[in-house]
């Protein structure tokens, strides 16, 4: 859902850094052929999780959706010389597009793509992450926080996407995905392990600092 009026947006984009080609590229070709594009970062979110990333100069990312790379590609920006960036998803039938566009961003070396479920693959990481970028499906947003917390370095950051679900999570009557980011927000709001801001950019993002 847009939150902000069309006018403002396009202002926001024109006086942010330019979309790189590689990401207006596959941000195109998303739109073109792949069901569900409006599951892409895109230009607005993809510069603030690029800034995140060069501001914490991570050395491990770990990144729970991958969709078709375009978060992955900004996320992968700021890691430092040795750093990588594991990502994982689900969806086997985007491999070939998300490999072929980390290539281009000359990103190779840099990105671990797994395919399957976060659930499993998860544990048999055994890095210490810097960052960790939730964008999967909503019911696991607690298990994969939970998951990934002791995990996380101190003073490290746990982003989750779309915890403002178009604005859904603010209405009485919830279906399953917005009671479960509802619950999420709840959950990270009553952490004291962590200090935390929820972003109103794009669909919404709560960005948690591990103390």
């Amino acid at each position: 859902m847009k939150f902000l009026p069309d006018e403002i947006e396009h202002y926001a984009a024109k006086y942010s850094a330019p979309e790189r080609e590689v990401l207006a590229k596959l941000n195109r070709e998303t739109h073109l052929k792949i069901m569900l594009p409006q599951m892409l970062s895109g230009h607005i979110q993809g510069n603030f999780l690029q800034m995140m990333s060069y501001m914490i100069r991570p050395l491990h990312v770990l990144e729970i959706g991958t969709y078709t790379g375009y978060s992955a590609i900004c996320l992968a920006q700021g890691l430092k010389e040795n750093g990588k960036l594991f990502t994982i998803d689900i969806n086997a039938e985007l491999e070939d597009m998300c490999r072929a566009y980390f290539k281009e961003a000359q990103l190779n070396d840099k990105i671990d793509y797994r395919i399957g479920h976060a659930l499993d693959i998860i544990p048999t990481i055994r890095e210490k992450f810097d960052l960790v970028f939730i964008d999967a499906d909503k019911i696991n947003y607690s298990k994969y926080y939970d998951l990934v917390f002791d995990q996380v370095n101190a003073g490290g950051f746990i982003i989750a996407d779309n915890v403002l679900w178009s604005g859904k999570v603010c209405q009485d009557k919830k279906d399953k995905d917005t009671a479960a980011l509802h619950a999420y927000n709840e959950k990270i709001q009553a952490d004291k392990r962590v200090e935390n801001y929820l972003v109103p950019i794009r669909d919404g993002l709560m960005v948690a600092r591990k103390l």
